[in-house]
């Protein structure tokens, strides 16, 4: 069989991203280029090495020159494209945020099966080898009772924010925010690894949106929060921000181990420590540590692409990360839900 043949809509640090890591994957290559304005989407493929650029999603759909889109775009568009590249027989691969809101990927993902083509969300986190292995030394824990997963970020485009200036990331239009963003990151390994928990509970800062009317309902934005979920005979703590810079490491705290890795977004340096019962102390013992050779490759998309590839080629079965990529959705609208972050797709 030949190589997948992918067009990118989107000209951001992600898109670009995408690109290197694509040149690390057989059986793959970039064909084509697409955004709205028709000379910035041939300026991007020629910067890039693609033959092709398109003006609009409807020109690349329109073409046979392309297997398989990748979608870069603002949150907002997610399912409008990949419902019309998948109307026109392409796969669809969408950077997390998969969608606006878990009805929207529903359709994305009815419309994907009943057209016979693979749709599948860049969450570049769970695809990654080192999750196989934070997989693996979960399940040999024990029983796990707490779980805690961190990932906070400054952007740069905070200044603007400050200033009074609309920003896409900070637009609730455009089905952004800190939890759809960087939120996402500790979500969906929390529903990869535990399931869909039994109850969400969200605490937020929360700003009004530059540009938006405070008397809508679709005005109010996330900068940062925390996210307790809630198990039968577990809790997990998520906390996320794009205002600030987190240091914390993300642990799993099983009745006979703990497992501590670094970087929730590219998970590293994973490090065991067994239970030893040292009888009465006010003070945490280091303990004896294992440490994992666990290294995520230089290009860490590159692992998402593959995967995505195998399921195009029919090697691999992209059901799980289907169950994954809606369980975070519905996470993530309920825990909109109570911080009062609206979307337009959450109206209609």
């Amino acid at each position: 069989m030949g190589k997948v043949r992918f067009a990118t809509i989107g000209s951001s640090g992600i898109c670009e991203q995408f690109i290197t890591a694509l040149s690390d994957v057989e059986g793959a290559e970039l064909v084509g280029c697409c955004s709205r304005d028709a000379s910035r989407a041939r300026e991007f493929a020629d910067a890039h090495g693609a033959e092709l650029s398109f003006g609009g999603v409807a020109e690349l759909c329109a073409s046979d020159a392309v297997d398989a889109v990748y979608i870069a775009s603002p949150n907002s568009a997610h399912a409008a494209q990949a419902l019309a590249a998948i109307s026109c027989g392409k796969h669809v691969l969408v950077e997390k945020s998969f969608s606006a809101n878990e009805r929207e990927a529903e359709e994305v993902f009815r419309a994907a099966e009943q057209t016979g083509v693979v749709a599948m969300e860049a969450v570049r986190n769970l695809h990654v080898t080192t999750f196989g292995q934070i997989e693996r030394e979960v399940a040999a824990l024990g029983r796990v009772r707490l779980a805690e997963l961190s990932f906070s970020k400054v952007t740069s485009r905070v200044a603007k924010l400050r200033a009074g200036e609309r920003v896409n990331i900070f637009d609730p239009r455009m089905a952004a925010g800190a939890l759809m963003d960087i939120g996402v990151y500790c979500v969906a390994p929390a529903v990869a690894l535990f399931g869909e928990p039994d109850s969400v509970q969200a605490v937020g800062v929360m700003v009004d949106a530059p540009g938006c009317d405070a008397a809508e309902e679709c005005s109010k934005i996330d900068l940062s929060g925390v996210l307790a979920l809630g198990y039968a005979d577990k809790a997990v703590s998520l906390a996320y921000g794009k205002v600030s810079d987190g240091k914390v490491s993300c642990e799993v705290q099983g009745e006979r181990a703990t497992l501590i890795w670094d970087q929730v977004s590219c998970p590293e340096n994973l490090r065991v420590y067994d239970h030893e019962d040292k009888g009465q102390l006010f003070r945490m013992e280091s303990g004896t540590c294992r440490r994992i050779d666990a290294r995520p490759p230089a290009h860490d998309m590159a692992c998402e692409i593959s995967d995505f590839v195998d399921g195009v080629r029919g090697r691999k079965d992209l059901a799980r990360w289907r169950d994954v990529t809606l369980g975070t959705l519905r996470v993530m609208d309920e825990a909109r839900r109570q911080l009062g972050v609206v979307f337009p797709a959450d109206l209609r």
